[in-house]
């Protein structure tokens, strides 16, 4: 059977399609609804000609694929959950290519990408996940066997964007009003790594994604092999990796080996809470999955 997931996130669809456990296609395109609106609750009728945009292009593979409607799974997270006006936007998504949108929880967003995690590598001991969406950012401590906490929060980087990004390179005062924000808004975090103390951070997708190119480039040359979907990195990497980003303009941060003009903006705030994660937490690993939502979302359905 042939199976379509699309993860509609705040920044980016994916689409995934498989046949048993053969990938047959994959694709990650901006759609950036959280653009213009997120702020204000709602997805302004650009983001909503984005998304349609994007839509019918994935309907159409969708097609050529011949994955039957009833096979594709699509799932809404942050931007379409908070939204006021997200019953018209899944209608007009609905009405104009046939794709019906289920919006799901953070809580079940977080357990989603843990899934997701597991399927491209193990995780032994205590760990704590972070997934930076556009929307929300997801913590989940967890291991092999089970779960232990986990908890989403609407502080994904287009929000932080909008409120901390006033200047291009980000200004220190910024950073310095992003640190005591972090430091309110992720006191539950602070509380359950008091309780569980992990000391393993395993960054999914997005911005880590592109940490790892950026550090495969200037040490061999090239990208990771596409069926590599697990990776170490160390905090010396993070920190010269930090370095380069947060004190660059737009223009030159799209210059460093293995960036994306994707990525290019919002990978500065991401940066901010990764550095506050680690040293706060007294992180002293970095381990990467390029597996998350959508991985998880077809473990799901396969299952």
């Amino acid at each position: 059977m042939r199976t379509a997931i699309i993860d509609l996130g705040t920044n980016t669809f994916h689409l995934l399609i498989v046949e048993g456990t053969e990938t047959l296609y994959k694709s990650s395109i901006p759609a950036k609804i959280g653009m213009g609106g997120i702020s204000q609750g709602v997805i302004s009728e650009e983001g909503i000609q984005r998304a349609l945009g994007v839509l019918k292009g994935f309907r159409e593979v969708i097609d050529n694929q011949s994955v039957a409607l009833k096979n594709v799974f699509a799932t809404g997270t942050s931007a379409i959950r908070n939204a006021g006006n997200k019953t018209e936007f899944i209608e007009r998504v609905l009405d104009e290519t046939g794709i019906k949108i289920q919006v799901i929880s953070g809580d079940e967003e977080a357990e989603l990408i843990c899934l997701g995690v597991k399927q491209a590598m193990s995780i032994p001991e205590t760990s704590m996940i972070m997934d930076i969406g556009g929307g929300s950012v997801e913590f989940i401590i967890c291991n092999d066997e089970k779960i232990f906490w986990k908890q989403s929060f609407e502080i994904g980087g287009q929000r932080l964007m909008d409120k901390f990004m006033k200047s291009d390179p980000i200004s220190m005062r910024s950073v310095q009003m992003m640190d005591d924000f972090f430091r309110e808004k992720l006191l539950p975090l602070a509380n359950a790594c008091h309780q569980y103390a992990p000391k393993v951070l395993i960054g999914s997708s997005g911005s880590f994604d592109t940490l790892i190119d950026m550090q495969y480039i200037k040490e061999k040359g090239q990208l990771p092999a596409s069926d590599e979907v697990a990776f170490e990195y160390s905090l010396p990497e993070f920190y010269w990796a930090y370095d380069e980003l947060i004190f660059k303009n737009h223009a030159e941060r799209m210059q460093i080996p293995g960036m994306i003009e994707l990525r290019v903006d919002m990978i500065v705030v991401a940066m901010c809470l990764i550095r506050f994660i680690i040293q706060t937490l007294e992180i002293q690993r970095i381990r990467v999955s390029s597996y998350a939502l959508k991985e998880g979302m077809m473990a799901r359905v396969l299952n």
